[in-house]
């Protein structure tokens, strides 16, 4: 894999190690795992992962983790060298760090000590419960409640496409609790599979196969302590999370189409076509051309978003949501050219660009749709204009 942006001002010298351990493992680290069943397959991963001391990027030092605090860059790297490998490794790292990131942002103290070793070690799958049938990409729909019981929370409702459902140890739930309306009434629980009540009600089969699951709470207690921040604080945390890993969700992006024009390039080159190979055909190298540039200007978006939280310490929240359209959607563009250039062999079941064509679509929709990213980018832009127009009336 091209790993030359790592030379850009973005990065240092540690996520230029981590680069390299990550190519280590996977060449000879990696297990090769059974697609067909992806329970097993991402419960290998994450305990091969967790071995190798990959998983220690998704918590802080405090709890076992390899950095001060949770780094949006080495995220960034990790998830764009495992995509390019192997999608679901991007998904089970990924999923390890997103799972928990409330926990390492908003948990008690003792909540922290008992969940984010282990995730690390790759002990325990993580899982972050937010989404549900009526309140997708309008999280102020929520309809899952919490009340207030004496030192318990009482949970009813449900959610879906939760990732890591049904195999997680750990999940962290937000729920409303009602404290205001709209957004200003969540908060944010974590709870364990095995509480009474607690229920894996459907198992969801989708094009690019991962564990997934509706999970349903029927009166399901939780200890107050195990409360994510204070009440009504969930959505805030939650979206805090989602700043954090929405970024790398762009780098996985940028590693999946990589790895499509590196499988491009190697068929073009070898293909015979019209008494010439498929390289030599001006549309051919045009195409090259194109796939390359919506590659580089994704992995720059993505870069300086996450360097502008990392390293400049400031809002970063229109920065990401480009990064994660524009990488998303050129990915998209990238894979499909691809395959395009394959021709027929680029449909057959089983090869890299097939899997890749059906691993990308997803990254348009989760951790917020690229219509939702539009509307953050627009609104935030409005919101400055008129912030400074303010400031020039004055």
């Amino acid at each position: 894999m091209d790993v030359s942006s790592l030379d850009l001002p973005f990065f240092d010298d540690a996520h230029r190690s981590l680069a390299e351990r990550l190519r280590r493992w996977i060449e000879s680290g990696m297990p090769a795992v059974d697609h067909r069943d992806t329970d097993a397959a991402c419960r290998q991963l994450v305990a091969a992962m967790g071995a190798a001391g990959l998983l220690r990027y998704c918590v802080p030092a405090d709890y076992g983790g390899a950095l001060t605090e949770l780094d949006s860059r080495a995220l960034c790297v990790a998830r764009e060298s495992l995509a390019y490998h192997d999608g679901l490794a991007d998904f089970a790292f990924a999923m390890q760090g997103l799972g928990s990131g409330a926990i390492t942002l908003a948990g008690t103290a003792e909540t922290r000590a008992l969940v984010l070793p282990k995730v690390a070690a790759g002990q325990w799958l993580a899982a972050f419960a937010l989404t549900e049938p009526l309140a997708g990409s309008d999280v102020a729909a929520m309809a899952c409640t919490a009340r207030r019981e004496g030192d318990h929370y009482v949970l009813n409702g449900e959610k879906t496409w939760i990732s890591n459902g049904g195999i997680a140890d750990v999940y962290c739930v937000f729920a409303r609790t009602g404290e205001a309306p709209g957004t200003r009434g969540i908060s944010g629980f974590v709870v364990f599979p095995d509480t009474p009540g607690f229920e894996v009600a459907e198992r969801l089969a989708v094009m690019a196969p991962h564990p997934l699951a509706r999970l349903t709470f029927k009166d399901v207690a939780v200890p107050a302590s195990r409360l994510l921040g204070q009440p009504g604080e969930g959505f805030k945390i939650a979206m805090r999370t989602l700043d954090i890993f929405r970024a790398s969700v762009a780098a996985a992006a940028v590693g999946m189409a990589r790895r499509a024009l590196d499988e491009a390039t190697r068929h073009a080159r070898c293909r015979p076509m019209f008494d010439q190979k498929l390289a030599d055909l001006q549309l051919t190298q045009a195409r090259l051309g194109e796939m390359a540039s919506d590659i580089d200007a994704a992995a720059l978006l993505t870069a300086r978003a996450a360097w502008r939280r990392d390293v400049q310490k400031l809002p970063a929240t229109r920065e990401t949501a480009m990064a994660k359209m524009t990488a998303t959607e050129n990915a998209q563009r990238v894979i499909d050219a691809a395959l395009q250039l394959h021709g027929g062999r680029g449909v057959q079941v089983g090869t890299r660009i097939e899997s890749l064509y059906r691993e990308i679509r997803a990254l348009r929709i989760y951790e917020g749709a690229t219509e939702v990213q539009k509307l953050i980018i627009g609104r935030d832009l409005l919101k400055q204009a008129e912030a400074s127009s303010a400031y020039h009336h004055h």
